[in-house]
């Protein structure tokens, strides 16, 4: 027996109320955008498409079971001709759905989620957006695939590249800056109560300098989160420079970036905290 429903929210603060409740802390325009996409998809089935460099059609759309083929054709009679072991073949019982026409063929509604979207090539991008301007998937061997029902899309990127123009006009934009010191304290401080006040703040004073830096990869807010937890299984009191240098890896992933990182940021953690 399935879980009923939850109910659908009446408005932006019941969203905003319901995230901070699960630990997530929206600013105004996410709960925003939020409210909006659960009007449209609350109670829908999830399908997510992980985009990744090199990501073809074939694993985002369908693909055909090729050891089962062969196990057809080789269970067929020597005498059997091609035609018809083609159209034996080729039927659906054959056919490895992939997401994008998961979503499509689904019988009932369903939210679509293409994450990280940039990473795949203007390429994949294009027939992307010819997929989904028309909701349906062309099988040369066995015809049109059209959707029963409109999937709901959300699209993820991390801004690696550009997205398309084209994409964008069909999309409610949402752009997620990183928050405003006080706004990441909070967070922090959710996700490690345990953690000094003190401390806290120090930390993201100190990411928000790291940030400030011409870095191939910025700490996120949940590295912010995984230094917090770090300095609190270390029961560091302060974040001076030999502190820093021994933690930097948890918010610091590129080597050339450690290398700034050090010389730029722990130089000025030998300062007294206020002098920052």
């Amino acid at each position: 027996m399935s879980a009923p429903l939850p109910p659908a929210p009446a408005s932006v603060a019941d969203v905003a109320e319901g995230l901070r409740a699960v630990g997530y802390l929206p600013g105004e325009s996410t709960a925003l955008v939020a409210f909006l996409a659960a009007k449209l998809y609350l109670g829908r089935e999830l399908v997510r498409l992980q985009c990744y460099e090199g990501l073809d059609e074939a694993k985002a759309l369908y693909e055909w079971n090729y050891r089962k083929q062969l196990l057809r054709i080789q269970a067929e009679a020597s005498d059997t001709g091609w035609e018809a072991v083609q159209e034996d073949i080729f039927g659906e019982e054959f056919l490895l759905a992939r997401p994008l026409m998961s979503a499509i063929a689904s019988e009932q509604p369903v939210v679509l989620l293409i994450d990280e979207i940039d990473k795949t090539d203007q390429e994949f991008e294009a027939m992307l957006l010819e997929v989904l301007s028309d909701f349906q998937i062309s099988i040369p061997e066995l015809g049109r695939v059209e959707a029963r029902t409109h999937p709901v899309v959300l699209l993820t990127s991390n801004n690696s590249r550009e997205l398309t123009e084209a994409l964008k006009r069909r999309c409610l934009y949402l752009w997620l800056d990183y928050p405003e010191l006080e706004h990441e304290l909070e967070i922090v401080r959710l996700h490690a109560p345990e953690l000094s006040e003190t401390v806290a703040r120090r930390l993201v004073e100190v990411v928000g300098m790291v940030r400030e830096l011409d870095l191939k990869k910025p700490p996120s807010i949940a590295e912010s989160i995984d230094w917090a937890r770090a300095l609190l299984l270390l029961g560091a009191s302060d974040i001076d420079e030999q502190v820093f240098r021994d933690t930097m890896s948890v918010i610091v992933k590129h080597r050339t970036d450690m290398d700034i990182v050090s010389e730029r940021v722990g130089v000025k953690l030998r300062a007294p905290a206020d002098a920052l």
